[in-house]
C-alpha cells in the first residue's frame, strides 16, 4: 500500500509533464471551452484524466503513488497560479487575453469565428444585458474566462454574462 514501483521524482516528473501538457492543450482549444462546461466538455475532461492517468503515474497504484501525483499537480497549479500573478507575459499566455466581440454597433466576425461563438450566443447575451440589436452595443467583450460583457449604448452599465452555453436561468 505504501510501496513504489517507480521512483517518486519519475511520478513528480511525469505529473508536472502531464500538467503542462494538458494546460498547453486546453490553452490552445481557446476561451470558448474553457468557458463553458455542456454535457460533452464534462464527458471529454472525464475521458481526458483517465486517459492521462497511466502516462502520469506509469502504473502505480498505490496509495502513496496517488498522494505524490496529487501533491504534484496541486503544487504545480498552485505555481503556475503565483507566476501568472508575478508575470503579465506569462499570464496572458496563460489566461489569454479579453477580445473585442463589438465595437460601436460593428461585429468582429473574425473574433466570432476563432472563439467558435455562435450569434446564438452572441445575441443571448446582449439580450441579458438589455441591447436588442449589435447596432445598440457600444462594446461586447469576449472575456477570459468565457463571458461576454456587454456596454449598451443607451448609457446602461457593464453586466456580465454567463459562460456562453449556460443557461441563465439554472444559475
Amino acid at each position: 500500500m505504501m510501496t513504489l514501483g517507480v521512483p517518486w521524482w519519475e511520478m513528480v516528473l511525469r505529473a508536472v509533464f502531464v500538467y503542462f501538457f494538458l494546460l498547453f492543450l486546453l490553452r490552445m482549444t481557446g476561451k470558448r471551452q474553457i468557458g463553458q462546461l455542456a454535457p460533452f466538455d464534462l464527458v471529454l475532461l472525464l475521458v481526458l484524466s483517465n486517459a492521462v492517468q497511466n502516462s502520469m503515474n506509469a502504473g502505480e497504484n498505490s496509495l502513496l503513488g496517488g498522494i505524490i501525483s496529487a501533491t504534484t499537480l496541486i503544487s504545480v497549479n498552485y505555481a503556475v497560479g503565483l507566476a501568472t500573478y508575478r508575470s503579465k507575459r506569462l499570464e496572458a499566455w496563460i489566461e489569454g487575453h479579453p477580445e473585442v466581440l463589438i465595437h460601436n454597433g460593428k461585429l468582429n466576425e473574425n473574433i466570432m469565428g476563432m472563439a467558435k461563438l455562435t450569434h446564438h450566443e452572441l445575441h443571448a447575451a446582449l439580450r441579458q444585458a438589455g441591447c436588442s440589436t449589435i447596432e445598440e452595443v457600444h462594446s461586447a467583450i469576449l472575456e477570459n474566462n468565457g463571458t461576454i460583457s456587454v456596454l449598451c449604448r443607451k448609457g446602461k452599465t457593464l453586466q456580465d454574462s454567463p459562460p456562453h452555453g449556460e443557461n441563465p436561468s439554472h444559475s
